[in-house]
């Protein structure tokens, strides 16, 4: 049997008041989706899920801002100094985490795969 490989992955914001690490699977593919604030936002998200135990945050309270809407069970973190969405909270799998790829600064984004998830058509 092949060994499982894992990577420690760190992320941040633009401005950097906002970090966060966790250790997962190699990341070779972003998961887009087209609901109204994704769409907007534009990000690749990571295409698995991390545990609360899993992503390891660290801002001050007052640098993390929340965005919620609409059945407000998704919660959608963002830096309140440079207004990087960093991560969320997924509307399916409450609980459960994604991070923005785009604040992982060594991956290369243009290389990943992109796999679609309709969340327009979710509810």
């Amino acid at each position: 049997m092949g060994e499982v490989k894992v990577q420690q992955y760190q992320g941040r914001c633009h401005c950097g008041a906002v970090s966060f690490s966790f250790t997962g699977d190699p990341i070779e593919q972003g998961l887009r989706c087209n609901c109204s604030l994704c769409a907007r936002k534009g990000a690749l998200m990571l295409p698995y899920l991390l545990s609360r135990e899993q992503l390891k945050i660290e801002a001050n309270p007052d640098s993390l801002g929340l965005y919620q809407f609409g059945s407000r069970v998704a919660k959608h973190y963002f830096c309140r100094h440079c207004g990087i969405y960093t991560f969320h909270e997924t509307l399916r799998t409450p609980g459960s985490l994604r991070v923005n790829l785009g604040c992982i600064e060594e991956l290369d984004l243009e290389t990943l795969a992109i796999q679609r998830f309709d969340g327009k058509h979710l509810l």
